[in-house]
């Protein structure tokens, strides 16, 4: 995962072996290929258990993996990502244009080790390979919750495995600028809470992105989400005398750089001027988003300053606005990105527009990204790959940054690409992982793989092995959980809880912290929701049991519940007596009534099917508990309740007595 483009077996296969050595045949002046062939053996010794004698590349035409490439990558749109990868019973011969190329390819072969009983092997393939999107990206949020370089460094290498190409790194909002400024310091000093990454850091993700084969796209929003700018820096702010102050809540608020001021825009050439340097990619993210002026409105200054430019709403001043800057990042080398609320019919063509608004999502329609593209823009879609939202694998899965809409040659080419977005109002170092992983992975493989590579199920069954893999490389996305039901059970059994995880999900599309208001900066992420995920894990396979049995009474009337759906029934019937074992707690208490009324709805359910009958009075006793449990908990919801409802329907038709 991805899948490639073509790949095709052999029959034969290559033993990996204490003797297996890696040759690079190219001028390697960045050293990526010397870092991740060495990378490479040490994760392939400590994926199969074999003594590698020599753990670096050699200079030699008899290595067991011979790397061929032409050029060094400079890491842009028009770079080549291409690969061919031949593996037969005596060597593996990989091929690339550029070392870049090379690195994906590695991937590929790493993906591909196998084990039997007696050895670990390469199998036989041919593999021919290049991505669909020249854009494949991860944005992560760090103003909202900050993140320390260690966590964006295991995202950056698990994103490299990925083949994924694009980091991008939001630095600023109302919460926090974070990013150190030697020519404005009070941004780091006044309005980071001491959480910023130095310049120096900067650099160092930089260049470990850059070793990985990716590109670090930096974001500055502005001149909405300001409020953390103008706690720094109030002069630069729409609203006279307005205290501003570093947001705590989540939303959208109305602190607004002005416009209007010449200051404003010496401030920003002054401080991109400054900022700019530490990030070689040419692609500069200006934010640009949910701006609602409503500070602008308030300011007679202002809309003085619109009529004087028949500036009419206050989309023509932000356009206004984004026009200069495009002109300062233009004298800077940079080209002008923003979210889609830039897309205004006087804004030039230059510019990037970043789609991540519109009700088109799946691949039957054209989405957002399409119509920036007919409009004549570069685009990149994030529509549809919002994984903080906490929806499903398969939603993401099902999403194409084209669809299904018909495109001119030029118009296809403005769609770069997609990328995946972690916002971070609801998240901390301990839990990014699990919200970024393991479904960034699918649709790093709907960005890489051909269209036509859309099997969900086929993708689910790769993606159990992909999740684990993504462990070995550092990431906290399945070890998070244990941590965190171990916090809120004191140390004591976590058994109950797991398997309450297994089942229940964390409220969907922002609805766990509606209105921005439940949760603050400094408010608890340790809590149970935190422990789920999306997908859980049981939950998924009680629905494929329960739709089963359903299936299977419709061919015989006799038919009776399968093992599986019965065991599930009884872990969750006698699970409340291991809930009530643990001393109970404050943040233990709030899982106690959805514990409680799981296990005697799973008792119901389960002496119903062994029994075949229901008495009216227990059928009843169902429905008061289901109507418990389809109401959240804890900020999570029980994902079992669709096939738990289609059970009790099931059982109402055939098996209800008068009785």
């Amino acid at each position: 995962m991805p899948w490639p483009q073509t790949i095709e077996e052999t029959g034969l296969k290559l033993e990996i072996n204490s003797d297996l050595t890696i040759s690079i045949n190219g001028n390697d002046t960045q050293k990526r290929l010397q870092r991740a062939s060495i990378d490479f053996l040490r994760r392939l010794s400590g994926r199969t258990g074999v003594f590698i004698n020599e753990g670096f590349p050699l200079e030699t035409s008899s290595a067991t993996i011979q790397i061929y490439f032409e050029k060094v990558s400079n890491l842009t749109n028009e770079s080549d990502e291409s690969y061919t990868l031949e593996v037969n019973s005596k060597n593996v011969t990989l091929k690339a244009l550029t070392d870049v190329g090379a690195l994906r390819g590695l991937e590929t072969l790493l993906q591909l080790t196998r084990q039997n009983t007696s050895e670990s092997y390469f199998p036989g393939v041919s593999v021919v390979d290049a991505p669909r999107f020249v854009w494949r990206g991860l944005m992560i949020d760090v103003a909202r919750h900050f993140q320390p370089t260690a966590v964006i460094k295991r995202n950056l290498k698990a994103m490299a495995s990925l083949k994924m190409n694009i980091f991008h790194w939001h630095l600023s909002d109302d919460q926090g600028f974070r990013v150190e400024s030697k020519v404005f310091p009070k941004l780091h000093e006044v309005a980071s809470d001491g959480l910023y990454y130095t310049q120096e850091q900067i650099k160092e993700i930089v260049s470990y992105a850059s070793s990985l084969g990716i590109r670090v796209i930096p974001e500055i929003d502005v001149p909405g989400h300001a409020s953390a700018i103008l706690t720094a820096y109030p002069e630069l702010g729409s609203k006279d005398g307005y205290n501003y102050s570093i947001e705590r809540f989540s939303g959208v608020f109305n602190p607004t750089l002005d416009p209007t001021s010449e200051r404003t825009y010496q401030f920003l050439e002054n401080l991109f001027t400054e900022i700019a340097p530490l990030f070689p990619d040419k692609y500069f993210h200006i934010g640009g988003d949910e701006n609602e002026g409503k500070h602008w409105d308030e300011s007679d200054r202002i809309q003085a300053f619109k009529d004087k430019n028949n500036l009419k709403t206050n989309h023509d001043l932000q356009t206004y606005f984004n026009i200069k800057l495009e002109l300062i990042l233009n004298r800077l080398g940079k080209k002008l990105m923003g979210w889609d609320e830039i897309m205004t019919p006087n804004m030039s063509k230059t510019a990037v527009i970043h789609a991540w608004r519109g009700e088109n999502e799946g691949m039957e329609n054209s989405g957002p990204a399409v119509i920036a593209a007919k409009k004549g823009f570069q685009t990149v879609l994030s529509n549809g790959y919002y994984i903080d939202r906490m929806l499903s694998v398969e939603h993401h899965y099902s999403i194409d940054p084209v669809g299904n809409a018909e495109l001119t040659d030029l118009e296809r080419i403005r769609i770069l690409g997609g990328e995946a977005t972690m916002w971070s109002e609801l998240v901390t170092p301990l839990t990014i992982d699990s919200r970024i992983w393991p479904r960034t992975a699918a649709i790093a493989e709907r960005f890489w793989s051909p269209k036509e590579v859309n099997d969900i199920e086929n993708m689910k069954f790769r993606l159990k092995d992909v999740s684990n893999k993504l462990e070995e490389l550092g990431l906290t996305h399945l070890i998070s959980s244990t941590v965190i039901l171990k916090n809120i059970t004191n140390y004591q059994s976590i058994d109950a809880l797991e398997v309450l995880v297994s089942i229940c999900e964390p409220l969907k599309m922002y609805s766990r912290n509606k209105g921005g208001t439940e949760y603050k900066t400094f408010s608890p992420f340790t809590l149970f929701a935190d422990a789920c995920t999306s997908d859980a894990k049981a939950a998924v396979e009680f629905k494929k049991e329960v739709a089963l049995f359903i299936k299977m009474h419709k061919a015989s009337d006799s038919h009776t519940a399968s093992k599986a759906l019965m065991s599930y029934l009884r872990i969750w019937s006698a699970n409340h007596t291991n809930f009530i074992s643990i001393e109970s707690n404050p943040k233990l208490k709030p899982l106690e009534l959805m514990s409680e009324n799981l296990s005697a709805i799973s008792k119901l359910l389960e002496t119903a099917l062994v029994n075949q009958k229901i008495s009216q009075i227990k059928y009843d006793a169902l429905q008061q508990h289901l109507v418990v449990l389809e109401a959240p908990h804890a900020d999570v919801e029980l994902a079992i309740m669709a096939p738990i409802n289609s059970l009790i329907s099931y059982i109402e038709k055939h098996y209800l007595t008068t009785n």
